[in-house]
């Protein structure tokens, strides 16, 4: 027959056992959450200075806009406004091209917002903005003359 007191020593051991296991249970599930917490934190730390990097460089439009810019005017670029300018002017990208001086594949990259003109060739971008029609052709008559 067994000892009252080993008896009385496995149970209480069993309980202790019991008892730690529910809390190492408790202690698990939350280090878990707190590193499944501590990764995302990472994720979003790693792509805050992702962009605080990307907005501390200076831009290229930035750059573009400053090197434009001349005491008394100030030319901007836009692919939807040289879209439809040339619309408006019935031209193909070849003919506006012409006008302005570059290829028509130039203006094509330029309405697709692919590439940027350069700084040289935004007067001849304002120019054909100015034009009408007509003025269009003459230029165009003249150019192939």
């Amino acid at each position: 027959m067994p000892n009252i007191a080993t008896v009385l020593k496995e149970e209480i051991a069993r309980v202790a056992r019991k008892e730690s296991r529910g809390d190492n249970q408790k202690l698990k599930k939350s280090s878990a959450q707190y590193r499944t917490d501590i990764a995302a934190l990472k994720r979003r730390v790693l792509a805050l200075e992702k962009l605080v990097t990307r907005l501390g460089r200076p831009s290229r439009r930035a750059a573009a806009a400053e090197s434009i810019d001349e005491p008394g005017t100030r030319l901007r670029f836009s692919a939807k406004g040289l879209a439809s300018q040339r619309k408006r002017l019935g031209l193909s990208a070849a003919e506006a091209g012409a006008i302005i001086g570059v290829s028509g594949q130039s203006i094509y990259k330029w309405e697709d917002a692919k590439a940027r003109p350069r700084a040289s060739q935004l007067p001849g971008i304002s120019t054909l903005r100015g034009m009408s029609k007509k003025q269009a052709a003459a230029k165009l008559a003249e150019l192939a003359g």
